[in-house]
């Protein structure tokens, strides 16, 4: 008998780290300059109101071209290659935060300030080298980077108690992805000044954590922002939709969405309606024209604004008749109101422009009973409607309660 021995299978080869290390940076630079690509377009599509699009795309276009240029070098070196690599690397946030700004509506640059830092820190670069080494130059760019990483948290953290409260979930998701970035940018800082370069080690367990993060945010983070800027173009859209074009005050869409909302919290309490009505407006338009008419609805809507508490919703329903809806007060407190609105509208002048003459021109107000449902605004609006009419029959520029 023979006894047939079957070989041994091979064990598999051990892996290779740095390659390992490699692919994910060569993914990284790919993500990263792919969604560059991605938001140039979205950006070119949004023409006038970009919302920092083309900034984002630049961020990415940077960081995607630093990675390129570490892929090239290798290692640690000091070139001008490197020194590209590195203000590459940092001018990246600069121009995500700028592009952040843009987003949230504040008028920003983007090619004035990267340039200047571009330069400065590039100038910082030689004169880091040559008075304190190689180490403290890859140092200055990890803890550079924890300190801009920092002041986008702490950006993003303020935005949600300001002017970003309306993305709340999305600005703490987005604080707690750019908080790793600090984090592990400071724990490299640390690591370059204890260990040297050899903390930059491809193959490093520290570097394989650091890139398996930003290979993971480089996937993430673009759908998000361009999930923010679907948000965003849904809101102003819904915005449009229920606002007078004219006056900017809410059409009656926008004031059934606004009372539908308010009567579904739990603080929700009676509310009044005030049906206001321009006197005499027809004789307007056929004495001055139409464009004077649109300047004195304006006007009116301007003084609704001004002269209506934090919590009352102020529209235009058509024409040159407007509607305030007054909760949490009682009759009193709406009259005081109403007469304020009156005497406000009486007592202010309009210019009109090719005359020495300012325009006066006076309301009546039809005010409605308390109501504590959406589903009855129709109702309130026939009573006030009523009151008002009345008020206009019994002489114009006057209040009318509706009867009890």
């Amino acid at each position: 008998m023979y006894r047939r021995f079957l070989p041994r299978p091979s064990a598999p080869p051990p892996l290779n780290i740095n390659m390992v290390a490699t692919i994910l940076v060569g993914m990284l630079c790919a993500h990263l300059l792919c969604f560059s690509v991605m938001f140039w377009l979205v950006s070119k599509r949004l023409h006038v109101k970009k919302m920092g699009m083309d900034f984002f795309a630049m961020g990415n276009l940077l960081l995607g071209l630093a990675y390129v240029l570490q892929l090239a070098e290798g290692g640690p070196a000091w070139s001008l290659m490197s020194v590209v690599n590195h203000t590459f690397t940092l001018a990246s946030p600069v121009a995500y935060w700028l592009g952040a700004m843009r987003f949230f509506g504040h008028s920003v640059s983007l090619w004035r300030p990267l340039l200047a830092f571009a330069v400065a820190y590039s100038a910082a670069q030689v004169l880091v080298y040559w008075s304190l080494g190689p180490v403290a130059r890859y140092a200055m760019l990890s803890g550079m980077s924890a300190l801009l990483f920092l002041v986008m948290v702490i950006t993003v953290i303020y935005s949600v108690h300001t002017f970003a409260k309306d993305l709340y979930g999305e600005m703490v998701f987005f604080a707690a992805l750019i908080s790793g970035i600090c984090v592990l940018n400071a724990l490299k800082f640390m690591k370059l000044l204890d260990g040297g370069l050899e903390a930059l080690r491809m193959d490093g367990n520290f570097q394989m954590v650091f890139y398996i993060y930003m290979s993971s945010l480089a996937t993430v983070l673009p759908p998000s922002i361009i999930w923010l800027v679907l948000r965003r173009l849904t809101d102003d859209l819904r915005n449009i939709a229920a606002r007078d074009p004219m006056t900017q005050l809410l059409n009656r869409r926008g004031l059934t969405e606004a009372l539908q909302l308010y009567f579904d919290s739990r603080k929700a309490v009676p509310a009044h309606l005030l049906m206001v009505d321009v006197d005499h407006f027809k004789r307007i338009n056929d004495t001055y024209g139409h464009h004077i008419g649109d300047t004195v609805l304006c006007h009116v809507a301007e003084v609704l604004r001004t002269t209506v508490r934090g919590g009352d919703l102020a529209g235009r329903i058509g024409g040159e008749e407007f509607v305030v809806i007054c909760p949490d007060t009682d009759v009193l407190g709406v009259m005081h109101l109403a007469e304020r609105l009156r005497a406000a509208i009486e007592n202010q002048a309009i210019k009109i422009t090719g005359s020495d003459h300012p325009l006066h021109c006076t309301i009546t107000i039809g005010i409605s009973h308390n109501f504590a449902s959406a589903h009855v605004l129709e109702d309130a609006m026939r009573e006030a409607d009523a009151a008002l009419y009345r008020g206009k029959a019994a002489g114009r520029n006057r209040i009318e309660l509706a009867p009890s």
